[in-house]
């Protein structure tokens, strides 16, 4: 609370709970013996004096403000870490977290003690998976945060015993620890997307839409965020494009590769916008999307972020199209497959203007590691 309302500085000294305490019990003890002694005060004492005053002003503060008064008071620590955590904040725990990665040493991290881990679904121990293999990183950072709930997500490129690879990370922060860490590493193994990760560090940089402020009048509250985002996994399940609310310039990027107005692909459907590629009908192989979960929001500049997985029965070999062509699937989906993807998306004006996503292969139908 104290670092919360900013009285660090009132009292000009950088405090905690301990120090409180300490500093409480020594400068009564000083200033009675003084008392007691009649000694004259000096400009220490005239200090302590000083600081006590700011902490009794401080802890006055709080019975009037009535946060001593018992009403939800885990909710109110909860409010008060977050806040406390700006972007630059937020952005400094991922940094820590992956300094500590490179190190192989999770004690380097500020790590709460009930921290909960997971990589591609799977609840694990902390210092476990990637904190063995990690080598390196790449060029390309992107960072994005959720001020008002403590947390912050991470896209980047890695290097794993030498082989470029992409992270996916979310933190969650709570009282300046890190609670939750949830991880999505893409192994590209003989699979078409290898070259993600230097498409991604060729970029070095996130699109900067995603930086832009969205005017108040153009925002939108969380649950309408979720519901067009819904609209948009729905839409693909379905195979068609109907009620999605796709912004003209919208397009999307999968590990790296722009999958959308991509005439460089030698793909008629990765040429496609984001509407028309969706009302091809092209997603008939995508059984379902399922455990969608959303954690980050960011109203001001309009970003939403969640997990979820994509599901292959595999057993389609063709689609077809809303125009009679025939799609051939790729052989990778023609086998019960799952997809784990970690999305962020960017709404203006309540449509869907960018998405970006980080995917990896995980088991058929395995559940995630995290309550939806």
């Amino acid at each position: 609370l104290w670092h919360g309302l900013g009285l660090e500085q009132l009292a000009g000294f950088d405090v905690d709970a301990g120090s409180v305490v300490d500093f409480f019990w020594q400068g009564m003890t000083s200033t009675s013996a003084k008392v007691r002694s009649r000694v004259p005060f000096g400009a220490k004492e005239r200090v302590v004096i000083a600081r006590l005053a700011a902490v009794g002003m401080f802890v006055a503060a709080l019975a009037i403000t009535g946060i001593f008064a018992g009403a939800a008071p885990s909710a109110r620590r909860v409010d008060a870490a977050a806040g406390a955590c700006d972007r630059a904040c937020l952005d400094g725990f991922v940094d820590q977290y992956l300094a500590a990665l490179l190190a192989h040493d999770p004690s380097r991290a500020p790590l709460a003690k009930d921290v909960k881990f997971t990589e591609n679904g799977q609840i694990l121990k902390v210092g476990d998976a990637l904190w063995g293999t990690i080598s390196g990183f790449g060029k390309y950072k992107f960072y994005f945060e959720d001020p008002q709930d403590g947390q912050v997500g991470f896209f980047g490129t890695i290097r794993e015993n030498d082989v470029p690879a992409i992270l996916a990370v979310r933190l969650k922060v709570q009282d300046q620890k890190i609670t939750e860490i949830e991880t999505v590493v893409p192994r590209f193994d003989n699979t078409d997307d290898k070259d993600g990760p230097e498409e991604l560090d060729t970029m070095d940089k996130p699109n900067p839409v995603y930086a832009e402020t969205v005017t108040e009048a153009e925002r939108i509250p969380r649950q309408k965020m979720i519901a067009i985002v819904n609209s948009y996994f729905d839409g693909l399940e379905k195979a068609t494009g109907k009620d999605i609310p796709f912004d003209p310039q919208c397009d999307r990027l999968n590990n790296g590769e722009l999958t959308t107005n991509n005439h460089a692909a030698n793909s008629p459907i990765l040429a496609m916008g984001c509407a028309e590629q969706f009302n091809s009908g092209f997603s008939k192989f995508m059984t379902r999307i399922r455990d969608r979960r959303f954690m980050l929001f960011d109203e001001e500049r309009g970003l939403i972020f969640g997990v979820v997985f994509f599901d292959h029965a595999g057993r389609l070999k063709t689609v077809t199209l809303t125009k009679g062509a025939t799609f051939q699937v790729p052989p990778v989906y023609r086998k019960p497959t799952t997809l784990m993807v970690a999305e962020l998306f960017k709404i203006k004006a309540g449509k869907i203007l960018r998405i970006d996503a980080v995917e990896g292969w995980v088991t058929y139908g395995v559940k995630p590691g995290w309550s939806n």
